[in-house]
């Protein structure tokens, strides 16, 4: 397969987390598309293409070598300087639900590896994502 875009491989890690616990929600899903509407790094992706990229995700997923390959793919596909922003939209994919899932945690720590993101920026990412998700009741 080749190589996909930056963009590509930002959602496919977005999918494999949301899909890791094999239940795809409605809220995960739609968190998806909010981060690929606002988040700056998709500022030039046209968002019509979602649907059809976190199908190619799944066909690769389902292809030798699976999961293994199609994190390989995307860490070569996304710069280096976006490593911190791949991992805090996997994670923006992870808590959306306000639980996270042994699969996901497993998801997670293994983007964590292949990504090479320091333990200081990933617990920063994860306590601001925690914060913005909190609600009063």
């Amino acid at each position: 397969m080749p190589l996909p875009t930056a963009h590509e491989a930002l959602i496919y890690l977005m999918v494999i987390t949301s899909a890791s616990d094999r239940d795809m929600t409605d809220v995960e899903l739609a968190r998806i598309g909010e981060v690929v509407k606002s988040w700056p790094v998709f500022m030039d992706f046209d968002d019509k293409r979602l649907i059809a990229v976190a199908q190619d995700c799944q066909e690769l997923l389902h292809e030798e070598p699976g999961l293994e390959g199609a994190l390989e793919l995307a860490r070569k596909a996304i710069p280096e300087r976006l490593h911190d922003t791949a991992y805090a939209a996997a994670f923006e994919v992870a808590s959306v639900d306000l639980e996270m899932r042994m699969e996901e945690v497993r998801i997670l720590q293994r983007l964590r590896h292949h990504l090479s993101v320091d333990a200081l920026t990933i617990a920063a990412i994860e306590r601001a994502t925690k914060a913005r998700h909190r609600t009063l009741t």
